[in-house]
């Protein structure tokens, strides 16, 4: 499984080098000025970046509980924040003070496994009447008795997962086959497992970050270039890059892709910038997806659908879309989860809870309606420019594009695309400024 996925990301990532040679070779791109911003950006140090709002970057120490990362993510309005490890205090060596970045997609893969191992559990404590044995029972047993944390789940996954599947109840009624499934087995219990009962009360974001880790940790100095900073934000894949003073390891500062994008849209009205942004998006090669690429989810399928959808395609949001045709109609992003932690009691028919009635619920019972992320469209013919100040005036991270009047989606524009008709990568990039480990690392 692991080779498949080292696979898989390696294929994804030679998929991107296609891409950035497509945008280098395109007619009407003017190459002389990518190459020449290209070059500019390596003169210019991490340093002279805008610090994070407020000058201070937001951290979340390890052995907080999920429920509270959530909420410290939500109320400082941020995807996500570096692990702080409490038991490092002394250290100067950044690889002891941090060990990891916490964001919604881990909170997301941690509550989609989470519930499809509660609902194995149950099933196989209820079917032990029927002769699936007592390997369940002793294991929520032990729960009951205050055995939490790693050590409890890997006894009730051991246990409950055996015994569900001697008796055939996983199998026979479909217990945890996914999130969905098992939160409508779950029945009212959902929320009770997840946020309130042991072990997962008091799941720590250490513990998470341990097998949920989406991106590493690759750390740049205030005297790195920016090109490599960009370069690790598009072409690498990577959401944020900490920038870190050698000898002195907390975090000065927290770069991120919105960030950028939002530094871009203030270079309005510079030459080199407008001679790319008049561009229409398709003479840069995006949208970099086919049509049949955009993953989608129907406006009448389940919340939970569109989450896990989000973790088997490693993607931050998607179009909610409507018919044969995809008729766009709403944007359900990864960050949402924060309102199925924060505010269950606003969905007491979540097991039936559709993605229509999801956003429709949030609109109409809470005073955040400015923070639902809408739908952000575009057309084929749009300029680089206008999807810029669309990225940047919503402080969304991607456009949908929409062909002829019914608003069919036919792809999509994030932000890592845009920074990526900007720059590209010389050769020995890496090997000269950070180090051939790390482009090692990356490749991986």
């Amino acid at each position: 499984m692991a080779q498949e996925q080292d696979i898989k990301e390696k294929s994804k990532l030679s998929s991107y080098d296609a891409y950035f040679e497509t945008i280098q070779s395109r007619k009407k791109l003017p190459h002389t000025i990518q190459e020449t911003l290209t070059l500019a950006f390596v003169k210019i140090p991490v340093s002279s970046f805008p610090l994070v709002p407020g000058g201070k970057v937001i951290e979340i120490l390890a052995d907080t509980s999920i429920a509270d990362a959530v909420k410290i993510l939500s109320e400082c309005n941020i995807l996500s924040a570096p692990v702080k490890n409490p038991e490092a205090k002394t250290s100067s060596d950044w690889r002891d003070r941090y060990i990891g970045i916490i964001d919604y997609s881990a909170i997301v893969l941690w509550v989609l496994e989470s519930a499809e191992l509660a609902a194995v559990a149950l099933s196989a404590s209820s079917a032990t009447a029927a002769g699936v044995g007592a390997g369940a029972v002793g294991a929520l047993g032990a729960l009951a008795l205050g055995a939490t944390g790693p050590a409890a789940i890997a006894g009730l996954t051991a246990a409950a997962v055996g015994a569900a599947v001697a008796g055939g109840v996983a199998v026979d009624q479909g217990m945890g086959k996914d999130a969905p499934t098992a939160a409508a087995n779950l029945g009212d219990d959902f929320y009770k497992v997840i946020l309130q009962d042991e072990p997962f009360k008091s799941t720590t974001v250490r513990s998470i970050l341990k097998s949920y880790r989406w991106a590493p940790f690759i750390p740049v100095a205030p005297d790195s270039s920016m090109l490599s900073v960009l370069l690790l934000l598009s072409k690498y894949r990577l959401r944020n890059v900490p920038v870190i003073e050698p000898g002195q390891p907390d975090i000065k500062n927290f770069i991120t892709q919105s960030a950028v994008v939002q530094g871009l849209e203030g270079c309005k009205g510079r030459d080199w910038f407008e001679c790319i942004s008049s561009l229409p998006i398709s003479d840069l090669g995006l949208p970099f997806m086919s049509c049949d690429e955009v993953v989608s989810i129907q406006s009448d399928e389940l919340i939970l659908e569109a989450f896990k959808r989000m973790r088997d395609h490693q993607i931050g949001g998607l179009p909610v879309v409507e018919g044969p045709k995809k008729k766009i109609v709403g944007n359900v992003s990864i960050r949402d989860i924060r309102y199925l932690l924060l505010k269950p009691e606003l969905f007491s028919n979540f097991r039936k809870l559709t993605v229509r009635d999801f956003m429709n619920t949030i609109v109409s019972t809470t005073q955040e309606t400015g923070k639902i992320t809408p739908a952000i469209t575009c057309k084929v013919n749009s300029t680089l420019g206008s999807v810029i100040h669309s990225l940047a005036s919503k402080s969304v991270h991607r456009v949908y594009v929409v062909a002829n009047d019914e608003d069919e989606v036919v792809g999509v524009v994030t932000l890592r695309d845009v920074i990526s008709c900007f720059i590209y990568e010389p050769p020995d990039h890496f090997d000269n400024y950070l180090g051939f480990a790390v482009k090692e690392m990356l490749n991986q």
